[in-house]
């Protein structure tokens, strides 16, 4: 079992009065974190909101209900909490009349669980993200040399925690999980009305992995109007497919202002929906692999340890850019990501003469730098052109 850095910090808070609600992908483990969580304070009570009568129960409970359903237990899981209609009412109910209690709260996707939970969880949760798990988690594990042996395969494979404990059996179970489990949650809910757009625009996105994506051009690609391809990349956002990146633009007319990029939360489940899982010798796509890596490894460190930056891509009319600017405590910092060692890395003069950032060069041996740690300094720092 990988140890998951979230788990400090739900214990860090379990016992604050609020509900601990984590959302994420399908399969990314957040049962088994809860529930180890939850087997921590002794025995507990596992509501799995998948049994019918579980949610038909959590559905038309009052306040007495809720106390007959909890009964003696200290410590309450539900599990899948999105099944359940309302279910952030029945949740305040306990946070607010059932005191003393440890709520524990699973989400696989945000579409209809956020909504349901704010208002009535206002100021009565703490939320967080269980993602993939994430590079830091993987080489505590395996040990510093046998991850860095396994990077290739990572960025192929992917870090879903089934394929990382299947090894060998990674396409048959990428397959499955981008069949069964990667539009569940979309296709349960009334505003998916074309389930057979939800491929094609995957598999569109996932072939122009690591460049700007215009959802005019989807649009006509798709053959639906922009408005609709819109949509559907909001609600893939929302079930933790992908993700998207805005531009960097403040005061050069040159500079882009609306095309984003988008990527993948697992380079794994990107692979499976072309489908090529070849090895990166016999890739053209190499340099985009590297790009959607970074930038969610990135994402799974920055949202595993609650720290709040601001992040973009830059790029102008004439072609320069920067692979990824974060804007941190009022400090600008550019990044460059190169897969080879020995590739020269390069920032444009336009960009560090307009904003004097802190500049850094990414590459397959260093990454672990930018991948593990917040506070960047020392050797690998680039001096400005």
């Amino acid at each position: 079992m990988y140890e998951r850095k979230l788990e400090e910090r739900i214990h860090e808070r379990i016992n604050s009065g609020k509900a601990i609600v984590v959302l994420g992908p399908r399969q990314t483990g957040k049962t088994t974190l809860l529930e180890k969580v939850a087997a921590h304070y002794g025995e507990y009570l596992l509501l799995d909101c998948d049994d019918m009568t579980v949610r038909e129960n959590l559905e038309r409970a009052d306040t007495e209900g809720l106390r007959q359903i909890i009964g003696k237990y200290k410590t309450i899981f539900v599990d899948e909490a999105q099944r359940v209609k309302n279910i952030g009412v029945a949740l305040k109910i306990i946070v607010d009349k059932i005191k003393g209690v440890r709520l524990l709260v699973s989400g696989s996707s945000s579409l209809e669980l956020s909504s349901d939970l704010n208002e009535p969880l206002t100021g009565r949760k703490w939320e967080y993200w269980l993602l993939p798990i994430g590079w830091n988690e993987f080489s505590e594990r395996e040990g510093f040399l046998a991850a860095r042996q396994q990077l290739e395969r990572r960025l192929v494979y992917g870090m879903y925690p089934e394929v990382l404990n299947s090894p060998g059996d990674e396409r048959m179970v990428l397959k499955e999980l981008a069949n069964s489990y990667l539009y569940k949650d979309l296709l349960s809910m009334g505003s998916v009305r074309k389930p057979t757009l939800l491929p094609k625009l995957l598999k569109a996105l996932a072939l122009q992995l690591g460049g700007e994506v215009s959802f005019n051009e989807l649009s006509n690609l798709l053959q639906v109007s922009k408005d609709t391809v819109s949509h559907y990349v909001n609600l893939l956002e929302q079930a933790f497919v992908i993700y998207r990146m805005e531009p960097f633009n403040r005061s050069l007319r040159v500079e882009i202002s609306t095309n984003r990029k988008i990527y993948f939360y697992d380079n794994g489940i990107r692979n499976a929906l072309i489908p090529n899982y070849n090895l990166l010798s016999q890739r053209q796509d190499v340099g985009a692999l590297w790009e959607n890596f970074l930038m969610t490894e990135r994402k799974k460190f920055l949202v595993h340890q609650a720290k709040e930056v601001n992040g973009y891509f830059w790029r102008t009319r004439q072609q320069q850019e920067v692979d990824y600017v974060e804007e941190r405590e009022g400090e600008l910092f550019g990044y460059e990501f190169k897969w080879s060692p020995q590739a020269k890395i390069k920032f444009s003069k336009t960009f560090t003469r307009e904003y004097s950032p802190k500049l850094f060069g990414v590459r397959s041996d260093n990454f672990e730098q930018f991948v593990c740690e917040l506070d960047q300094a020392g050797a690998w720092e680039l001096s400005a052109p």
